[in-house]
């Protein structure tokens, strides 16, 4: 059994659903299909419903438009008459129902967050329409009956163990001998209301990834616009190339650290069980693609690659009175999980005097504030210096599994960037992370001088200096 995932880049258009046909057609036996909704109608559902909550009458015409590409879409790949009139039934119900709920937010002014989450679920909710009708004798399951979440402060988490049995109780009759199911991606329900919520930009590949683990799936597939995973941003070095192989580990680093393929949840429920994950190229089926898995043949480079995160700030608490205190951590992150904030970096110094976190920039100031509460005994003695916070930086992570047997690394890194003026703070050790500070945008250094780094480019050609770009793009 394998699920097969499809983006809003391969879902966008007629011709990247007849693709999405052709993929799935192909296959031997009978498949599930998770879809997310037509590229950019998410950020279209929200900005309706900003516009609706602001009082802007414009709301309306931004849902006139959404309602004509969908029915401009199913015009464009479902041929029989009488399947696309029932297809466009089912879909103007769905509209007329998300323009009541807006006129209701242009009424009140307000837009509560569990509104929120239904407003932008009709994307899912009519894409995977569309591709049932398109598929042949493809039939629907409801995300909303299987995903269950739970509210954990101000996130909606997945109740993994509810999730999978509930999928497996949906799945019980099915065999890929029978029809090709697909599932609406990104969508969840409230494990005790039943309200719809959502699993965060990006989510259908976190639902896909939730199916294979509860299906026991040999395989889930991942299928966007990309060819796989690149040793650097092709921004950046035009030079670069896709990985053909890597650790769960390995894409985990790469992920989190601004190499949008995978949303990164994605990898822990298929880590937990095994199963590997291909990323696949709608648009360029040739492309062998980048298998990620639990172990891999070992390569000849040390290095697997390079990626980075923009604009970030670095918390850092010091001061002498820290030696050998136990419970200063604890306090730290209880304090940062009480506000949901997401630390992805920690480094402290070996003789325990200061410890410095790397937060999202959006993140920072609150994060301020917040430890500036929980230690403000501490701060008014003296005891612990300022909280000072650091913004304009970024975090550079060079990623190797290979990397822990070979000695020199670290001197190639540090000598790099210093040449160029960086200032470094050293992250882990086995993957090495860096913040550095400057103009010099994030890891355009350390990915223009590969030659001096690491061997990310194809062997033998010549970087080529850009300007900077924003890294990556948002998960489908």
């Amino acid at each position: 059994m394998k699920i097969l995932k499809f983006g809003g880049s391969s879902v966008a258009t007629p011709e990247s659903i007849l693709r999405v046909k052709q993929i799935v057609s192909s296959r031997p036996e009978s498949s599930i299909v998770v879809v997310s909704a037509l590229g950019g109608v998410t950020d279209q559902l929200i900005r309706a419903s900003t516009l609706a909550a602001a009082g802007d009458t414009s709301f309306r015409q931004a849902l006139t438009d959404l309602r004509a590409r969908h029915h401009a879409v199913s015009a464009g790949v479902v041929t029989d008459a009488d399947r696309r009139e029932a297809l466009e039934a089912e879909m103007d119900a769905l509209l007329d129902q998300l323009e009541r709920i807006c006129e209701g937010i242009f009424l009140l002014h307000v837009l509560p967050p569990k509104t929120a989450h239904e407003v932008v679920s009709f994307g899912e909710r009519l894409s995977s329409r569309i591709v049932a009708a398109v598929l042949p004798g493809a039939v629907r399951h409801k995300a909303i009956d299987m995903i269950k979440t739970r509210r954990h402060g101000i996130r909606d988490e997945v109740d993994q163990e509810l999730t999978y049995s509930l999928i497996q109780q949906a799945f019980r009759d099915w065999s890929p001998a029978g029809p090709t199911v697909v599932v609406p991606g990104f969508i969840a329900s409230d494990a005790v209301s039943g309200e719809i919520t959502t699993l965060g930009r990006g989510g259908s590949d976190y639902t896909a990834s939730l199916l294979a683990a509860a299906l026991d799936a040999e395989l889930l597939e991942i299928w966007t616009d990309v060819d796989g995973f690149m040793t650097a941003d092709p921004r950046i070095i035009k030079t670069s190339y896709v990985i053909d192989e890597m650790t769960y580990e390995e894409a985990m680093e790469l992920c989190n650290f601004g190499a949008k393929v995978i949303y990164p949840p994605t990898l822990y429920p298929v880590c937990a069980k095994g199963i590997p994950i291909l990323i696949k190229n709608t648009f360029n089926l040739k492309a062998p693609g980048t298998i990620v898995k639990k172990t891999v043949a070992p390569g000849t480079t040390s290095i697997k690659g390079i990626s980075s995160i923009d604009d970030i700030s670095l918390i850092t608490l010091s001061g002498t009175s820290m030696v050998g205190i136990v419970g200063v951590d604890a306090r730290i992150f209880a304090a940062l999980t009480q506000e949901q904030i997401s630390a992805f970096l920690v480094s402290q110094s070996a003789s325990e005097t200061g410890i410095s976190i790397g937060v999202s920039r959006a993140d920072g100031e609150r994060a301020r504030a917040v430890l500036e509460e929980a230690f403000e005994r501490e701060i008014s003695s003296g005891a612990i210096n300022p909280i000072d916070v650091r913004s304009e930086l970024a975090a550079v992570a060079v990623i190797g599994e290979n990397m822990k047997q070979h000695a020199g690394i670290a001197g190639k890194l540090f000598t790099t960037l210093g040449r160029n003026g960086i200032s470094v703070r050293p992250g882990r050790r086995r993957v090495q992370h860096f913040l550095h500070r400057g103009a010099a945008p994030a890891a355009q250094v350390a990915e223009r001088h590969p030659r001096q780094l690491l061997p990310v480019g194809v062997p033998g050609a010549q970087p080529v200096p850009v300007r900077h770009r924003h890294r990556g793009r948002p998960p489908d």
